[in-house]
């Protein structure tokens, strides 16, 4: 994986985007008529409450929700005009996810893991660059174990070299200190900005916590599916 250089232009963007889930007196607007562009090697904090709408513009990003309004665009080019193959293609090399719990194939080694996200992304999965991809974040040692036999803090590190294996342009984080302890929490953030700043890849976390929103470059506070704030760290 090479780092690659900030651009201006956006490399993913949505615009006056709703997201409305169910009808009639049962309807919740999950987004709320959102503009939001993403350049190359972004970082951006999505920050909010639980049920503000930080998950749902997260997954809108990442293809995984389709909005009910509004645009969103890869490279502008809109999602909606790419077909089923392109739209898995996007998703399996272009963008990465962590999520809140590491989301490990429970039964599959860390080692299998990684392989499994490779093959996913069609890349040769050469065992020397998966094992790679587990040595930059400091598991090398844990390939052969299982996620039972990991820590937290193990188990999400092992589901951020399955996202880094397919050297995304974009790595979305939901929560990726959601369920760690404080100690483990700081140092799983300070392998992402590590890896963020080696290899230049887009940064956007989803978190309610105020001190991860302020390490990042940017933040946008969301409230009731609107963006209510936007403020700039850099």
């Amino acid at each position: 994986m090479t780092a690659r250089p900030p651009s201006a232009e956006p490399l993913a963007a949505c615009a006056a985007v709703s997201v409305i889930y169910g009808a009639g007196d049962a309807q919740t607007r999950a987004l709320d008529n959102v503009d939001l562009e993403i350049t190359g090697g972004d970082s951006l904090a999505l920050l909010g409450r639980s049920g503000s709408g930080k998950t749902t513009l997260l997954h809108v990003f990442g293809g995984l929700v389709v909005p009910s309004a509004g645009v969103v665009e890869w490279k502008g080019r809109p999602l909606e005009s790419l077909d089923r193959a392109a739209r898995l293609g996007l998703r399996a090399r272009g963008i990465a996810y962590v999520f809140q719990g590491a989301n490990l194939l429970p039964y599959f080694t860390a080692f299998e893991n990684v392989a499994f996200a490779a093959r996913m992304a069609r890349l040769d999965g050469e065992p020397v660059a998966l094992l790679d991809a587990l040595e930059l974040v400091g598991l090398s040692a844990k390939a052969d174990n299982l996620p039972a036999e990991l820590s937290g803090g193990e188990a999400q590190r092992v589901a951020l070299a399955r996202a880094l294996v397919a050297r995304p342009e974009l790595l979305l984080c939901d929560e990726p200190t959601g369920h760690l302890d404080s100690s483990t929490a700081e140092r799983m953030l300070e392998l992402i900005e590590a890896l963020h700043a080696e290899f230049g890849f887009a940064l956007v976390v989803a978190t309610h916590d105020t001190k991860v929103a302020a390490r990042l470059e940017r933040a946008v506070t969301l409230h009731d599916g609107a963006i209510v704030r936007e403020r700039s760290h850099a």
